[in-house]
Order: structure tokens, then C-alpha cells, then sequence
């Protein structure tokens, strides 16, 4: 399977299975677009002399053939699916647990719109701080739980976690406490909306924090229409100015800007400029996802403006790219060269089998997005995953589980979407959200034009 498309002055082929990239011209697009549908030859030939008639010469057509006959016996064109044909059951595939994403504070200090964790509240969960003991016994639970996996992820989430920040560095302490003995290294990350940001908190984070997230939606109109404070205030002007002083002293260890579009402001390429103007290198702004009845909900007679936006945003990062001011967007840094291992491929972030969330209680669910929902708690941090038919269905999340996945060109990017977008559209997590698809499609699509243009010399 490939597939072809033109994006920025370029025409761009994608072989999928193998995940070779071709940039093309007219004629060999055309003919690749042909050779996949088995025309002749002959026939081939006849079409692309009509058409482009005195553009391309004989030995040109010729040196298309056989430029594609030596990209298909290179495995780089036209490569069969070798996947699909590989027997994976991953219900008795031996997983272990390599990440958690620590509810450190069910309660939060801003009142997000689209907060699909309802301020903290998770569902009808109380609102709460995560005790130590509970969060030592997760950390703990991590380490038995890892096999010999060295490298764990913990991620310290909310809520706001800094509303429970003496927890944060008491378990940080912990953690680096038992690195040695159990063999294990800890990589601590943290999402914050900036409110309760200081000189300590941001010290503390540049020593231990591998990755920081600061929840930004862009412009101000945009950010404090959709992120007051619990006085309906905006929070624009007390989080900037911190963020970029944070920015500042973090060097070049990673963080990201994280925002989010909605409905209400589909033109999102101009929070991205806003955001890359401040200052901001690293930047994402996601998709709100919610019920369609929800008035910030994105809806399928969005997706044209929404690609228009990605579009004009890809070529902004190629243009600061190329100015020698590089920007990087979450969304379109892709690994074009070796990707993730198959499993990665397959099935996506390990929702439910290698991570899981863990509420301030000491419960375990799948991931932050299914804590709460009834049906989806796995057990606790003593007595371990208990719900063993739930953690099955999700070992079964993969991409040809999945209908729509099966002949997706991004299905190896992606690996089948998000499990809990899949349930609260369709009901069951071995769905494909339609909408965040269609999105995911056009990312790649632009990310992979993003790296023609910058190894275009």
C-alpha cells in the first residue's frame, strides 16, 4: 500500500509498510499511482504521454519504470504488510508496567471549559490531594510491577499537581531513593497550568523533571475565555509571565507549551504564532475531545478548516526552520528513519497494560482519560492489578483489532488512536475516534512534507 499526496510544493509518495518516504515528480507520481492499480504497462505509458505530451521524454518514462522496479526489489515501494501476516496474540503477550501517571491532586485552582476532568473531579471522584503512603506505595508498586525494565516513567497529573506540591518532592526523594538497590531510573515528568509557578517549584523541576508541560491555549482573547481562574478572571497575564521566566531558566532540558482548539477558535494557527512569539520552541496544541453535544466540540464540518490551519502551520515551521529560529509542534515530529518497535506499532501507548493511572485513593485505571468511569478500575497499588479481563481487552488494542485501522496509511503512526476517544464515541475502546483520524492523517501528512523541505538543499 502507498500513499500519495502533494503538500507543499512537493509530491510526496509513502510506502506504509515500510515507511520509506519518496519525494517524486509529476510523471513518476502519476505512474506510482497507476502501477498500484495494476494498469499495464502499455496502458501506462499511453495515459502519461497524453497527458503531459511534449513535458516528458521516452527515456524519462523508461527511467521512472525502472527507478520503481529497483524501490520495490529495495523493499522501499509497493512492500507487503509482513504485520498483519505475523500471528501476535496479544492477550498472552508478557507485559510489564513501565509507567504511571500519579493523580497527584484530584482538585484544581482554574476552571477549564473543556476540562474533560471535570476541575479535578474525575467522574464524581471527591476532590482530594494524593497522600505520601499512597504515592510511595505506587512508586513501590512501579518497581515490583517493571520486571527488568530499567527505565520508568512516573508522571505527576492532576487536577494541578503543584496544589500538592510537598507530595511531589517528598516522592521524588523517595523514588531517587531506591533507583540504586532496585536497579530502576525514575523519569519524572509534570503538567501544570502555571498558576502557583515560583522560583522553588520551577528550581525543583529544572533538577528533576525530565519533561514539563505548561498548559497555554495561545492568545489571550483564547486563553482566558477558556482557562479562568475559579473568580471567572483570565489567567493569561499571571501564567505568561511565569512560563517564560521558567522557559528561561530551564536551559535546554525538554518542555512543551501545550494548548488546546476548540470550536471556538478553529483558527488555532494564530495561538501557535502567539505562542512561538513569546518565545515558545516547544509547542503543542491539541484537539479538544468531547461529546458532540458540547458546544466546543469539534464537529466533521470542521475538518477543512482544521487541515487549512495545520497546513498553514507546517509552513510556518519550515519557514522559522529555515531563518535559523527553529519551532517544533508535538504533533509533527515524526521519527521517518528507524519508529518505534512493532509492538509500538501496533498497539500505541500501552494504555491499560504497561501504563496506568492511579488516583489519589491508591486506584488503578488505564489511563488519566478512564479514571472514574464505571467499569474501568483494575485494582490498587498493594494488591495489584486484579481486573485481568479488562487489562486483556486492552493487550487487544492494536491496529488490525481495529476495522478502520487495517488499511489506514497512518496506522503505523498512530497505532490505532486513543482507547478512551475510541469509548466515548463509539462505546467500546476497539474503535476508531472518526474525527481525531482524519487529524491524525493530516499531521503525518504534514510532518512528513516538513522533512522533505528541510532536506531539500
Amino acid at each position: 500500500m502507498v500513499h500519495r499526496y502533494r503538500s507543499g510544493g512537493y509530491d510526496i509518495v509513502l510506502d506504509v509498510a515500510s515507511g520509506a518516504v519518496h519525494v517524486v515528480d509529476d510523471l513518476m507520481y502519476d505512474m506510482i499511482g497507476l502501477e498500484e492499480e495494476h494498469v499495464p504497462r502499455d496502458e501506462i505509458i499511453r495515459i502519461v504521454k497524453e497527458k503531459y505530451k511534449d513535458s516528458y521524454s521516452d527515456e524519462d518514462i523508461a527511467d521512472s519504470f525502472s527507478d520503481i522496479d529497483e524501490l520495490t526489489e529495495a523493499g522501499q515501494l509497493f512492500t507487503e504488510d509482513v504485520y498483519k501476516d505475523v500471528v501476535v496474540d496479544f492477550k498472552k503477550r508478557k507485559t510489564v508496567v513501565k509507567a504511571l501517571c500519579l493523580h497527584i491532586a484530584h482538585d484544581c485552582n482554574l476552571a477549564c471549559k473543556y476540562c474533560f476532568a471535570d476541575e479535578g473531579e474525575y467522574h464524581g471522584q471527591k476532590r482530594e490531594l494524593m497522600p505520601f503512603e499512597v504515592g510511595k506505595q505506587a512508586l513501590d508498586f512501579l518497581i515490583e510491577n517493571s520486571g527488568s525494565r530499567t527505565n520508568l516513567e512516573v508522571d505527576f497529573f492532576g487536577g494541578e499537581p503543584l496544589m500538592n506540591f510537598e507530595v511531589v518532592k517528598q516522592l521524588v526523594a523517595y523514588g531517587r531513593s531506591r533507583e540504586k538497590e532496585a536497579n530502576k531510573n525514575f523519569r519524572f515528568t509534570l503538567t501544570t497550568n502555571g498558576m502557583l509557578l515560583n522560583d522553588e517549584v520551577i528550581d525543583f523541576c529544572n533538577a528533576e523533571m525530565s519533561n514539563v508541560v505548561l498548559s497555554l491555549d495561545g492568545r489571550k482573547e483564547v486563553n482566558d475565555r477558556m482557562r479562568p481562574t475559579r473568580n471567572g478572571k483570565g489567567s493569561y497575564d499571571i501564567i505568561v509571565p511565569k512560563f517564560k521566566h521558567f522557559v528561561e531558566k530551564r536551559g535546554d532540558k525538554s518542555y512543551y507549551v501545550r494548548g488546546t482548539f476548540t470550536r471556538k477558535n478553529l483558527d488555532f494557527y494564530e495561538d501557535f504564532k502567539e505562542m512561538a512569539d513569546l518565545g515558545f520552541t516547544e509547542i503543542s496544541i491539541e484537539p479538544v475531545v468531547l461529546p458532540p453535544e458540547s458546544e466546543y466540540a469539534l464537529r466533521e464540518e470542521d475538518i477543512p478548516k482544521i487541515c487549512e490551519e495545520y497546513d498553514k502551520l507546517a509552513a510556518d515551521i519550515v519557514r522559522r526552520a529555515k531563518a535559523g529560529k527553529p519551532v517544533n509542534f508535538f504533533h509533527f515530529k515524526v521519527d521517518l528513519t528507524g519508529g518505534p518497535c512493532v509492538y509500538k506499532r501496533l498497539s500505541g501507548c500501552g494504555s491499560g497494560t504497561e501504563y496506568l493511572a492511579v488516583t489519589p485513593q491508591g486506584k488503578l485505571f488505564p489511563c488519566h482519560q478512564f479514571v472514574g468511569i464505571d467499569g474501568f478500575e483494575l485494582g490498587d497499588v498493594w494488591q495489584g492489578v486484579t481486573n485481568t479481563e479488562m487489562t486483556n481487552e486492552f493487550k487487544c488494542c492494536n491496529v488490525y483489532a481495529k476495522e478502520k485501522c487495517r488499511d489506514c496509511f497512518s496506522r503505523f503512526y498512530c497505532s490505532g488512536g486513543c482507547a478512551a476517544n475510541s469509548y466515548l464515541f463509539h462505546g467500546h475502546i476497539l474503535d476508531a475516534y472518526d474525527i481525531g483520524c482524519k487529524l491524525q492523517q493530516k499531521r503525518l501528512e504534514c510532518a512528513i512534507m516538513i522533512n522533505a523541505a528541510l532536506s531539500d538543499n
